[in-house]
């Protein structure tokens, strides 16, 4: 798998935001089937950063009705990577 292809986008929400300031952690949507060494790499070949630790989650899509039809969004994955004191990513701030 590319490197590219395993991280999909940042997720950018007020709670990624307290955990960035706090904690220095980073959460990404990336590829299902990507591991977290996988994704330990491409964060750092892609950010140049060096990475602690990362958490995966697997976030099962959302029930939605319309009328008397009822789908659901897709399953997708998480991960929250933490970064090593004095890393940051520059993606993230003041944009």
């Amino acid at each position: 798998m590319r490197t590219y292809d395993i991280i999909k986008g940042p997720i950018d929400t007020e709670k990624t935001d307290i955990q960035k300031e706090l904690h220095n952690k980073v959460s990404f949507e990336v590829d299902p089937t990507a591991n977290r060494v996988e994704i330990r790499k491409a964060v750092e070949k892609i950010f140049d950063v060096k990475v602690k630790s990362v958490r995966t989650i697997h976030v099962k899509g959302k029930v939605k009705q319309r009328g008397r039809i009822i789908g659901h969004k897709k399953n997708w994955k998480k991960a929250i990577v933490t970064l090593m004191p004095g890393n940051r990513i520059r993606f993230f701030e003041g944009v």
